[in-house]
């Protein structure tokens, strides 16, 4: 099943449980779709596509959920926190650190990198094999550490 389709679904049970924080992340997903349909002129929505919107929804409730903390303002925290663990159902399951460096390890043997310097060929296969799996600020900072 699409992720169009599971978030209708699950929208469809917000509405019946009147859960206001899950009908408005999600009917923000849904949002998010649409247009990125709307802007491929009707093409379907691949799955890496709407593993991408999930993440780039996620990042954003994150960095507004640390700015609300910052102000000291915890009533817009705590809805930014909610709706970040609603997204975050939809996204495939994330890697545990050990599971990342062990992902990482491969690649960095498959590309040959022994520094630093080869940081660029290193995080542009993880990053398409990782995708969805793990944030890209993770497998940087694992990339960083294993190749130093």
């Amino acid at each position: 099943m699409s992720l169009e389709l599971t978030i209708n679904e699950a929208i469809k049970t917000a509405m019946r449980e009147k859960d206001k924080v899950a009908l408005d992340s999600l009917r923000a997903v849904k949002s998010q779709i649409l247009l990125l349909k709307t802007e491929a002129k009707g093409a379907d929505v691949s799955a890496e596509q709407e593993i991408a919107i999930l993440q780039r929804m996620i990042k954003q409730r994150k960095d507004s959920y640390e700015q609300f903390v910052a102000q000291n303002r915890n009533d817009l925290a705590e809805v930014e926190l909610s709706q970040m663990k609603v997204i975050e159902q939809f996204l495939p399951a994330q890697l545990s650190a050990e599971e990342l460096e062990a992902e990482i390890k491969k690649i960095i043997t498959e590309v040959g990198a022994e520094s630093l310097k080869d940081l660029g060929k290193v995080m542009g296969t993880a990053s398409k094999a990782l995708a969805g799996k793990s944030d890209g600020k993770s497998i940087s900072e694992m990339v960083k550490k294993l190749l130093s």
